[in-house]
């Protein structure tokens, strides 16, 4: 395979990833905010990347048809992410209505490993656009890239991990700003309404 075809696809690979993972969402938003407060931000990039990469190897093997003939499924996990995001917005809501407890402690109440490993999972696993996103749209278009395809799936993944890993890791730099409660208010409330708009998408 000539090497340029190789890199061809690999560039591709990236660009399409990170036009898919770039965006306001459920998921950007909580990396956001671990990142933020410098908790467990290791694992919750981690998980997020390695997902990432499961998915799209998935959709590069063929799952992707399989899943698009499963509307059942997705049915099932459109209402149950629906659910979940929509808790989670109300969490973060309460947050930004509580000044007490923000001037007490602006970040909120530290979070564990297992929490954050949860909600991390169920943001990723949970939210139907990843199948039809990551899984049937990036893996159709891995297709035309013929032998190339895994090399457009690795240009994909890289995206990926680059992108939660400035998103996480990154965060730091915006830690001056958020030594203000009124920050951390501002911030949850823009959480809050990104999850509720989620879960309406998911719904309507």
């Amino acid at each position: 395979m000539p090497t340029s075809s190789v890199l061809a696809a690999a560039i591709a690979g990236l660009g399409f990833g990170l036009s898919l993972i770039v965006a306001i969402g459920a998921q950007n938003a909580f990396v956001l905010r671990q990142g933020l407060r410098r908790e467990n931000v290791l694992p919750v990039v981690a998980i997020c990347a390695v997902s990432d990469a499961v998915l799209i190897a998935a959709g590069i093997a063929g799952v992707g048809a399989v899943v698009a003939a499963a509307p059942a499924v997705l049915t099932g996990i459109r209402w149950g992410g629906a659910l979940f995001v929509a808790a989670y917005g109300v969490l973060a809501a309460r947050r930004a209505l509580r000044p007490g407890a923000l001037q007490a402690d602006p970040a909120g109440s530290p979070s564990t490993l297992g929490s954050a490993v949860a909600a991390c999972l169920a943001f990723t696993w949970l939210n139907p656009h990843v199948y039809l996103d990551t899984v049937v749209l990036l893996g159709s278009v891995a297709t035309t890239h013929g032998e190339a395809r895994w090399w457009f799936g690795a240009g994909a993944v890289t995206g990926s991990l680059a992108w939660f890993s400035a998103l996480g890791f990154g965060a730091r730099f915006l830690r001056p700003l958020f030594r203000s409660p009124l920050a951390w208010r501002v911030l949850d409330g823009l959480i809050a309404v990104v999850m509720f708009a989620v879960a309406a998408s998911l719904v309507l």
